[in-house]
């Protein structure tokens, strides 16, 4: 039923930029390292070429992705089908973190919607991509985006955004280096 696919062609980009959510899973090395998956969303994902997909890392309670890419580049991206046919598709690859103020993410923040809070680019050099049936996923209908993050982001506004992230993205739950403090 899965299929793999050389790269992602126009008919996959076309699929994926009807997608309202995605998943991402990473890993530590250790063996009593805590295993990470994170639902996404507000309109963050992109597809850069055929080998490379970014999205918008937004400043949220934990750094585990950002910490666990950063320790061993390890990553994939699922994106599920709620509405329309029923697919899966999975992303594996690895991944490089573009912080803030770096030279990595001023050279792609342009392909992505202005978000107060953003803290890095996730970009994934993509080594498979990969189908199944979804045959199991539920149907869901697309109402809107949560606007709490965004609220929450211009309450606190650039300076409070920075301080929570010097606060609460330095390392992740198994104490890996998260965010460079000085970039945020």
């Amino acid at each position: 039923m899965g299929k793999e696919y050389p790269q992602i062609d126009a008919k996959m980009q076309g699929w994926i930029t009807q997608q309202k959510v995605f998943f991402v899973a990473t890993a530590p090395l250790s063996i009593d390292g805590m295993v990470n998956c994170s639902p996404k969303g507000m309109d963050t994902f992109r597809v850069i070429d055929p080998h490379t997909v970014a999205y918008l890392d937004l400043t949220g309670s934990g750094i585990e992705t950002v910490s666990h890419i950063k320790e061993n580049r390890r990553v994939v991206i699922m994106m599920c089908a709620f509405e329309g046919a029923p697919k899966i598709v999975r992303f594996h690859g690895h991944g490089q973190i573009c912080e803030v103020g770096t030279v990595p993410y001023q050279d792609i923040i342009g392909c992505f919607p202005k978000h107060k809070g953003t803290r890095s680019i996730i970009k994934v050099n993509v080594t498979r991509v990969s189908d199944s049936c979804g045959f199991s996923v539920p149907i869901y209908e697309y109402c809107k985006d949560r606007d709490t993050l965004t609220k929450w982001g211009d309450k606190k506004g650039v300076q409070g955004l920075k301080q929570y992230r010097n606060e609460n993205n330095k390392y992740s739950l198994d104490g890996l280096i998260g965010l460079d403090e000085t970039l945020s």
